[in-house]
């Protein structure tokens, strides 16, 4: 298989640090954001995974490759984040308020915007869409900039994605507040999705886990994890047990904190489709989210876990 080639250096960790800081050590008299560049121009990684994550711990013994390659052409638009990019994918944090792919090459969408910046970039190539995330959801999404490697990654997504999470904010506290929720999800006549016990004839099995990282009894912070990636399948199944997200009008129970659907793709690990590296992606907590809730006085933690750990 093609190897991404970039001209790199290998260091190990001395003491702990947070990447970032490890950077700007390694390199002394670096600016910080220079050091950013470096961390979203995927030039990063650590124990061979790639890292964009600036406050990634690192602890003593850790392999860190840095490339000091300078980074793709900046994509600057308030609707679409560059995370990382290499000649074959892209991988962006998309705001809400914007669709994945239009429903011609005239709508504005994150592919429109992707196109349009490789184009400025002179690049020979488009983007191709792999997977989606509704209108209003906001995360992480893969692009890719080949057919081949576009054939890849929709062919083979299950066996290639190996992680794949959200954080969502949902009205009421989830109990159990960790669990697990599976069904047959169809959608109706007016393209509603609707969820059955058992399969309904057509209906395709869905599983989604969730837990509660924080909550204020009103409102509640959910990391879920999906076993399968089914149409509003997380919408339709916190509904199914109560606790609908957050700005959710289709699904929904009309409570809206934050003035927006309140669903985030917070991860996304896979293997690179023409090199088999893997590849690990993640972004902050949207601050909207955890402000709904840390508001609130009597702030009630289930436990200790962040969206970072491994127990879901």
């Amino acid at each position: 298989m093609r190897r991404i080639d970039t001209p790199t250096r290998q260091y190990t960790v001395r003491q702990a640090a947070s990447l970032l800081d490890f950077i700007m050590q390694t390199f002394a008299g670096i600016s910080r954001n220079k050091a950013k560049a470096i961390l979203t121009g995927g030039g990063v990684l650590v124990d061979g995974r790639h890292e964009s994550r600036h406050d990634l711990p690192l602890t003593p013994g850790m392999q860190v490759e840095i490339s000091r390659r300078k980074p793709p052409r900046q994509l600057k638009n308030k609707f679409v984040k560059l995370v990382y990019e290499d000649s074959d994918i892209i991988v962006v944090d998309k705001a809400p308020g914007i669709l994945s792919m239009g429903a011609n090459h005239h709508a504005f969408s994150v592919k429109s915007v992707l196109d349009d910046y490789l184009h400025r970039a002179k690049q020979k190539n488009t983007a191709h869409v792999v997977h989606r995330l509704d209108r209003d959801t906001s995360g992480l999404l893969v692009y890719a900039k080949t057919i081949q490697a576009e054939q890849i990654l929709e062919h083979n997504w299950h066996d290639i994605v190996t992680d794949r999470r959200y954080l969502a904010l949902v009205s009421g506290v989830p109990q159990p507040q960790q669990g697990t929720v599976d069904s047959w999800l169809k959608d109706n006549k007016a393209y509603v999705t609707l969820s059955y016990p058992q399969d309904p004839g057509g209906g395709k099995y869905a599983v989604t886990h969730y837990r509660v990282l924080k909550t204020d009894g009103e409102h509640s912070l959910v990391e879920l994890k999906l076993e399968t990636g089914r149409k509003n399948q997380i919408r339709v199944h916190m509904q199914q047990i109560g606790h609908p997200v957050c700005g959710d009008i289709k699904y929904g129970n009309g409570d809206n904190p934050i003035g927006r659907l309140a669903l985030h793709a917070f991860r996304l690990n896979f293997y690179h489709p023409m090199t088999s590296q893997p590849l690990r992606f993640e972004t902050p907590q949207p601050k909207a989210f955890v402000e709904a809730i840390n508001k609130q006085k009597d702030l009630k933690t289930p436990n200790k876990a962040t969206p970072t750990d491994n127990n879901l």
